[in-house]
C-alpha cells in the first residue's frame, strides 16, 4: 500500500480535527447563541451587539466573535472610514443555524410556563419537613 493510500477519508480526519462535540460547544454557548440571534437581521456593528447583549463584557463580546468568525459563522467587514466601522454578519451556514436556533427559541417560548410548574413540583415534593 502506498502512503498515499491509507484507507482513511477525508471525513474520518475531519472529524478528528473538529469533533461534533466541539461544534455543538461552540455554536450552544450562552454568548454565541445570543450572537447569532442579535446578528440573524442583517449586518450589525460591534457596539449594537454590546448593547443589545445584556451582561456581556466587551472583552467576551470580542473574544466570541473571533472564535464565530474562525469557526465561519460570522464575517467581519472593516470598513474605511474614519473612525473604522466594523460590521458582523452571519455566513449561510450560520443562517441554516439560526433556523434551528429560532425552533428552539419558540420550543423553549412554548414550554417556559410547563417546566417552570415541573420545577416547582419537583422542588416542593423534596422539600425537607419542617421540624
Amino acid at each position: 500500500m502506498s502512503q498515499r493510500n491509507t484507507g482513511v477519508t477525508v471525513q474520518v480526519v475531519n472529524a478528528h480535527a473538529c469533533p461534533v462535540r466541539e461544534v455543538l460547544d461552540r455554536v450552544s454557548g450562552k454568548w454565541s447563541v445570543q450572537i447569532l440571534v442579535a446578528a440573524a437581521h442583517g449586518p450589525i456593528r460591534f457596539t449594537e451587539l454590546e448593547r443589545s447583549i445584556e451582561g456581556i463584557s466587551r472583552r467576551m463580546l470580542t473574544l466570541t466573535l473571533r472564535n464565530l468568525e474562525r469557526d465561519g459563522l460570522v464575517t467581519r467587514t472593516v470598513h474605511p472610514t474614519v473612525p473604522p466601522r466594523v460590521d458582523y454578519e452571519l455566513t449561510p451556514v450560520a443562517r441554516e443555524l439560526h433556523e434551528t436556533l429560532q425552533r428552539l427559541t419558540d420550543w423553549a417560548e412554548r414550554n417556559r410556563v410547563y417546566i417552570a410548574e415541573a420545577r416547582a413540583e419537583y422542588d416542593a415534593e423534596r422539600e425537607p419537613d419542617p421540624a
